[in-house]
């Protein structure tokens, strides 16, 4: 069985003809056509991805490695459209296609009374392509693009709401911080051209041995490890799509964004995209230690400190977003310690649950009125049932509670992050280890807050319709009720899979051979005798993470459940720390002194000095006045007298005597 290239086509090129059908046409096909059509693009994709899956676990189909077109040539250098599709890139096209599809089912429920209706789903819908593009590529040049155009739709979506002041500072954050990323990401692939001559991802990895003992002179005549470097700044392109300490600004302030793109990015495509590629590029990575302990270090610092920011927030979308964070820095950990099929394995299950959360956060905002904050909710599983229960699963999944999908990943990582001897694994394990009692904190704090104990918002009766930008928090014109069908099925059809998938897979992906050649290992990982996944989740009750989840929940459902009273208190007793965690470790602060105003400052300097100064006051408007002041003297000479006259002349016959009586004596 071979895999048919018309079918990859169909699966890339679907949402991308739904997206601009949507787009180009949406007066002629309104709303239900605009909805119909992209859901229709992506669900025949998602249905193929699966097909494609099939084939290749089960089908017993090879990788599939060919060039679609020459995209152009240069000499002897040529970049191509083309796929690659082997079990890695199968199994992100079917967890893309999927969250995607759910998303774009939920959409019409939440998005129903936007005026933008259309435009949204044409925008999902191209991010959908944009992924489908980066993930199936078999090449560098063909994963920028998408890389690009992932983070193009992106700001697109996350200034959806374009009257809206932090919305379109929120869009430029983000797409300015990728920038940053995306800089030391091209000067990568600019390495692997120079020392490979090709951007054909076989060739490289084919060839990757030829980077031992190659060597940059970065600074002076200081060698560098070509391997090093060439990993270093492609990890810079990972950490600004993947969020990663101090590249992560960008990602919590993109909630200003629709809820449904809020899951988009961060469940399943966006910011996975640098974890993919990472695994991707796994036969590099595997070169240099010190790249990895570079990943390791910075993916730990990024899963614990991130998370506790969570832990101070009150919005409920923030703390899903510092929630992904922290899993981002789990998944990037799992890289850096050389378990890259963890990682993956992480990204797959995190997408299902991570989905569920943010589309179960935004069930609760219909329900409120597009209220926000968790102040102001409580109480709501008597209205909402549904969006209760499947909050519970998600919820449980990501503190890894043994049995739900969150679990068999997430102390895979922990598990290999500790039996990691490379430098900074130590400093990791207690991250990664300490973060297990912050995530359950913080994702129980939500759950009590807005789920449990009493009722913290007032419901005027016979008030207006809708909601009212301008009434005061907490009052609602209506009761909270549970959200319509096309929102709870996607919020069902999450919850399976975060219960279920990690129970189904953890065999073949973790301790089987699951990936064959896709992805370099260093070591065991993945390969130890496995016992079967209900004696690993009985064995996960004695483990370390396990306490500590149960702990962070321990605290969490005796603070918000039986004394409410003393969060406030704690936040008394530790001021300086909950001011510090809630501004953030003051890093926007920083980049906003340091780089925004600094950028400003500095531009301001270069207009007074170098453009008004120099450019209009010496160049242009100095050269005007130059002539000017020479036609003054010129028209002072010519008088129009011709006594003026005939004093020049004999005052110039003079001088002109007086020089030749000179030059006659010398």
């Amino acid at each position: 069985m071979v895999l048919n290239p018309t079918i990859l086509l169909i699966i890339a090129l679907a949402p991308l003809a739904g997206a601009l059908i949507a787009g180009l046409l949406r007066k002629q096909v309104g709303r239900v056509g605009a909805h119909s059509v992209t859901i229709a693009g992506v669900a025949l994709s998602c249905a193929l991805s699966f097909y494609v899956l099939y084939q290749l676990v089960w089908g017993g189909a090879p990788t599939y490695n060919e060039n679609v077109y020459t995209w152009f040539q240069v000499g002897d250098f040529s970049t191509h459209i083309g796929f690659m599709i082997d079990r890695l890139t199968a199994l992100m096209m079917v967890v893309v296609t999927f969250v995607s599809l759910m998303v774009h089912v939920y959409t019409i429920g939440y998005m129903a009374d936007d005026p933008g209706y259309q435009r949204f789903f044409s925008y999902i819908a191209l991010f959908t392509f944009s992924m489908l593009m980066l993930v199936m590529a078999n090449n560098f040049f063909q994963l920028f693009v998408g890389w690009e155009l992932v983070g193009l739709v992106s700001y697109l979506l996350i200034g959806f709401w374009f009257k809206k002041p932090t919305a379109i500072f929120a869009n430029l954050k983000a797409f300015l911080v990728n920038r940053v990323g995306d800089f030391g990401f091209i000067l990568g692939i600019a390495g692997v051209l120079y020392f490979f001559h090709t951007l054909d991802y076989q060739s490289v990895f084919d060839h990757a041995n030829i980077l031992d003992g190659k060597t940059l002179a970065i600074w002076g005549s200081t060698p560098w490890s070509a391997a090093t470097v060439i990993c270093l700044c492609l990890f810079v392109g990972a950490m600004g799509k993947s969020a990663q300490v101090p590249l992560h600004v960008w990602l919590p302030d993109s909630m200003e964004g629709p809820t449904p793109i809020s899951a988009l990015i961060h469940a399943a495509t966006m910011v996975t995209a640098g974890i993919f590629m990472v695994a991707r590029m796994s036969p590099l990575f595997v070169l240099s230690d010190t790249a990895l302990s570079t990943v390791l270090v910075i993916g730990a610092t990024t899963a614990f400190f991130t998370g506790l920011i969570g832990i101070v927030q009150n919005d409920i979308k923030r703390v899903v977003a510092y929630s992904t964070l922290s899993q981002l820095g789990y998944m990037t950990a799992a890289l850096g310690a050389g378990a890259f099929g963890a990682g993956i394995f992480h990204l797959m299950t995190h997408a299902f649950f991570k989905a569920l959360l943010f589309l179960g956060a935004g069930s609760v905002i219909i329900a409120m009125h597009h209220e926000q904050d968790m102040r102001y909710m409580g109480g709501l599983r008597r209205y909402m049932p549904i969006t209760w229960i499947t909050m519970w699963v998600g919820t449980l999944a990501l503190v890894a509670a043994p049995g739900f999908s969150g679990f068999y990943s997430k102390d895979a990582i922990i598990e290999a992050v500790h039996e990691s001897t490379r430098w900074g694994s130590g400093y990791a394990y207690w991250c990664v280890l300490l973060g297990a009692f912050v995530t359950a904190l913080y994702s129980f704090r939500l759950l009590y807050m807005t789920f449990h104990g009493k009722e913290r918002f007032v419901v005027e009766h016979g008030g207006h319709h809708g909601h009212d930008h301008h009434q005061a928090p907490g009052h609602l014109a209506h009761a909270p009720h549970e959200s319509p069908w096309v929102v709870t099925v996607p919020l069902i059809l999450l919850a399976i899979p975060s219960l279920a998938i990690g129970w189904l897979t953890v065999g073949p992906i973790l301790h089987g051979d699951y990936f064959g050649a896709a992805i370099r290992t260093i070591g065991e990982h993945g390969h130890e005798a496995f016992a079967g996944s209900l004696t690993m989740m009985l064995e996960g009750f004695t483990a370390p993470p396990f306490w500590m989840a149960f702990a962070g929940f321990a605290v969490a459902t005796y603070v918000y459940i039986f004394n409410p009273a003393l969060a406030g208190r704690a936040k008394q007793a530790l001021h300086p720390l909950w001011k510090l965690l809630d501004h953030k470790y003051y890093v926007d602060e920083l980049y906003q002194l340091v780089f925004a105003r600094g950028g400003v400052a500095l531009g301001r300097g270069l207009w007074k000095s170098g453009d008004v100064g120099v450019i209009d006051n010496i160049l242009i408007d100095g050269t005007s006045i130059g002539v000017g002041r020479m036609a003054g003297v010129v028209r002072w000479i010519q008088s129009g007298y011709l006594y003026s006259y005939a004093f020049a002349m004999i005052l110039g016959l003079v001088v002109l005597l007086g020089g030749l009586w000179w030059v006659v004596r010398v």
